[in-house]
């Protein structure tokens, strides 16, 4: 397995802190970075080289980062790590810990054994906080099991701002990161695509016929929710279009490109499927927690050939689709900690890409905006952030030209650079009465990280 330098770095470095008697090391790195392939080697080195450890146990959020590093595990070490008999490592979730009886570990108590838990981030715990479910089961495992633990994230901070379990803090309550992997790293290194992010909005927004000159000055100074706009089928249509032509311009050159739409709710999901496939003529399947096997889709999508894939909290964090360069973030769930595990959907390198860019789009809202604009600011002079105004371009017969806009997948005479369209059709607002008009022009605002030239 042929190791990116700085995963080889990082595999020495750790060593090298267990050896001088450290105990946990946090690293962080970059969503698409390959922290599943450094730690696999890591644990390799630790076992064969080193002769640390006798077991390995990896733990993760969810089935799908579980059976990634399990694979990744095997590929690194088919002899050793596997599910037969005489396996020296096994990759399980965190919920499954809560299932295991108390004689299951006791055999293992005997060996030396390196504890990896991938997405720590999930589990709560230490300083003065009380442990959540996982972070309580993980603490009393660690310490009556581990004789050297990594804890794993692409995104180390929580939402709700409790401590990460087993992470150390310095006096200022700063998380203490081992090693840390950028994105301005993964991206210079060529580990990661370079984040593209357009930011929709509208200059003239009428609430029960009040103007407003964007999209975050109609939700500041109204009653209007977020995902009012969101089951808007004018802005959607308006934002799907980038983000199918973006898509249909990838696929010249790279046939198997794909794109990801994150929805709200199943209903939603339902919609926005239906908007593709027979607004634009896309291919696309969903998949949320009411499908009978989600896994199986996901599988399938991933080898496929098929445009999109409409999910509802089924593709976020480790989820290995390296085909997704185009996602469209349409969901309410408006935290930095889920907008940079969705963007880190679209970053996942290929050796085969052409394009070395991954494309989100989005409506202006402030949250997301300033959340867009860190991740500029994580790349210091080599952004470019810039506005380009569409065209005006009257509405005309709209519903009518967009069942025809279908032909071969040609976009260009569907007319939303602008647009008056009134929301009629909202779900779950039985007693929201606002007339929501969007009466002006569009606007995209472009988010661009590191390279301008590739895109000036």
């Amino acid at each position: 397995m042929r190791l990116r330098n700085w995963q080889a770095d990082f595999v020495q470095k750790t060593i090298n802190a267990f050896k001088q008697g450290q105990r946990t090391y946090l690293l962080s790195a970059a969503p698409g970075g390959g922290k599943s392939v450094a730690c696999a080697e890591l644990g390799a080195r630790m076992h064969d080289e080193e002769m640390m450890i006798d077991l390995i146990l990896c733990l993760s959020p969810s089935s799908e980062v579980r059976d990634g590093i399990y694979r990744t595990c095997n590929q690194r070490m088919p002899t050793l790590f596997h599910n037969g008999l005489g396996s020296i490592g096994e990759s399980m979730t965190y919920q499954k810990l809560l299932t295991l009886k108390e004689e299951y570990l006791e055999p293992a108590k005997k060996k030396r054994v390196l504890v990896i838990c991938d997405e720590i981030h999930h589990c709560a715990g230490g300083l003065d906080a009380i442990p959540n479910a996982w972070g309580n089961k993980i603490l009393k495992l660690i310490f009556e099991l581990a004789d050297y633990t990594l804890l794993m994230s692409g995104t180390p901070w929580r939402t709700d701002n409790l401590p990460i379990a087993l992470a150390d803090y310095c006096h200022a309550d700063e998380l203490v990161i081992n090693y840390q992997y950028t994105l301005a790293q993964a991206v210079a290194d060529g580990v990661c695509r370079q984040p593209v992010i357009t930011l929709i909005d509208n200059d003239a927004c009428k609430i029960n016929q009040k103007c407003f000159k964007s999209i975050n000055e109609a939700l500041s100074k109204t009653e209007l929710m977020y995902q009012q706009i969101l089951e808007n089928e004018d802005a959607l249509n308006f934002i799907l279009k980038l983000s199918v032509n973006k898509l249909l311009s990838l696929r010249l050159l790279t046939p198997d490109a794909g794109g990801l739409v994150v929805a709200h709710s199943v209903e939603h999901a339902r919609k926005l499927k239906k908007i593709l496939e027979t607004n634009f003529n896309q291919t696309a399947v969903i998949v949320t927690y009411k499908e009978k096997n989600p896994q199986a889709i996901i599988d399938k999508f991933r080898h496929g050939l098929t445009h999109w894939i409409v999910s509802v909290g089924m593709i976020a964090e480790g989820t290995d689709i390296p085909r997704l360069q185009v996602c469209c973030h349409l969901t309410t769930v408006r935290t930095e900690l889920y907008f940079r595990q969705i963007l880190g959907r679209i970053l996942r390198v290929r050796d085969s890409d052409i394009y070395s860019q991954g494309f989100l789009y989005t409506f202006a809202e402030a949250q997301l905006k300033m959340f867009a604009n860190r991740i500029q600011d994580e790349m210091p002079n080599r952004g470019v952030l810039r506005s380009i105004e569409q065209q005006p371009n009257e509405l005309q017969q709209h519903h009518t030209q967009t069942k025809n806009a279908t032909n071969g997948g040609n976009l260009n005479n569907y007319p939303l650079s602008s647009g008056r369209f009134v929301q009629t059709d909202l779900i779950g607002f039985e007693d929201a009465f606002y007339s929501l008009e969007f009466a002006g022009t569009f606007r995209e605002q472009v988010i661009k990280t590191f390279a301008k030239q590739l895109l000036g």
